[in-house]
């Protein structure tokens, strides 16, 4: 077991974007609370992190996702951005801002509409063209 001596306890910095609307929601209850958002994010984090402790994959969840061609690991989507930017950049052309963004999302509407039509099937989430969006069920 980890002594305090071994324990790094200076201060790094984690950087996040979230919607404006959810920042607004997260500083009125850390205000609620007499926090700070950062003390009121840390400790929602460290709450939320306490759920999984022990939690192991084991080896037939991890098959079963390569089964059905889920990527596993701790990289989900299956590439990081960093691998992605640097092999788009790799073939020595100068991109513009709008075309790196487009090789970067390429295919991702395909991605989006096949993933909605997964989470329909099993009735997970819903359209309604009468609220003009998708929900879940």
């Amino acid at each position: 077991m980890a002594t305090e001596e071994d324990v790094d306890t200076s201060r790094a910095r984690v950087q996040t974007y979230v919607p404006a609307y959810q920042k607004d929601e997260w500083k009125r209850h850390a205000d609620e609370l007499d926090m700070s958002l950062s003390e009121f994010v840390r400790s929602m984090v460290q709450a939320g992190r306490s759920g999984f402790e022990g939690i192991e994959r084991n080896e037939t969840a991890a098959q079963e996702d390569a089964d059905e061609g889920r990527p596993s690991g701790p990289d989900p989507r299956g590439e990081r951005l960093e691998d992605r930017v640097l092999e788009i950049l790799s073939d020595g052309e100068f991109y513009e801002w709008d075309a790196l963004v487009a090789a970067l999302t390429e295919n991702v509407e395909d991605r989006l509409e096949e993933t909605l039509q997964d989470l329909q099937s099993r009735d997970e989430v819903r359209y309604s063209g009468r609220n003009g969006g998708y929900t879940i069920e």
